[in-house]
């Protein structure tokens, strides 16, 4: 007999049941939503989520932007201090270079002072697609966390987040 063709027992019903219930019922976070480190790395992942959506025709990540951004700002820094201004570990950010030199938006360059260290410049396509990765994350991206925020919740949220990441 196909399980289709087998009559439904009580306990069958009740099983359906109380799965049915438990697939409706969300999860309960209990103490986990009153903690701000929880709920900063969820509006992060969501934040980066959109951010990705939005810049995804120029395949570009939040660290590569960061990247690209800070190397517009300060041509010619050398590499240990960029990626100490991110945050981010020297074998983390040596991979992520090399992706961007792959690519062809940025290059690094023995430094002239020093020739342990590399440089670091934006090339012409690296400029170009920060151009229109500027352009994306302004007018989507951050259009969208403007408006959910708006400009007084912007404001005190930025200037919260900077304050942890400065004293904490």
């Amino acid at each position: 007999m196909s399980d289709s063709a087998r009559p439904v027992s009580k306990r069958d019903s009740r099983k359906e049941a109380a799965v049915a219930a438990e697939e409706t019922q969300a999860v309960q976070l209990g103490e986990l939503s009153d903690l701000l480190g929880y709920v900063l790395k969820r509006a992060q992942l969501k934040v980066f989520e959109d951010f990705l959506r939005c810049v995804a025709p120029l395949q570009l990540t939040p660290a590569q932007f960061s990247v690209l951004l800070l190397l517009d700002a300060n041509p010619g820094r050398n590499q240990t201090e960029i990626a100490n201004t991110l945050g981010i570990l020297r074998p983390n950010f040596v991979s992520l270079l090399d992706s961007l030199e792959s690519r062809d938006l940025c290059t690094r360059v023995r430094s002239a002072n020093d020739r342990r260290s590399h440089i670091l410049l934006l090339t012409e396509k690296g400029k170009s697609v920060l151009a229109r990765a500027k352009k994306l994350v302004v007018s989507k991206h951050e259009a969208r966390l403007n408006e959910l925020l708006g400009p007084d919740g912007r404001d005190t949220l930025l200037a919260m987040l900077t304050k942890i990441a400065e004293e904490f």
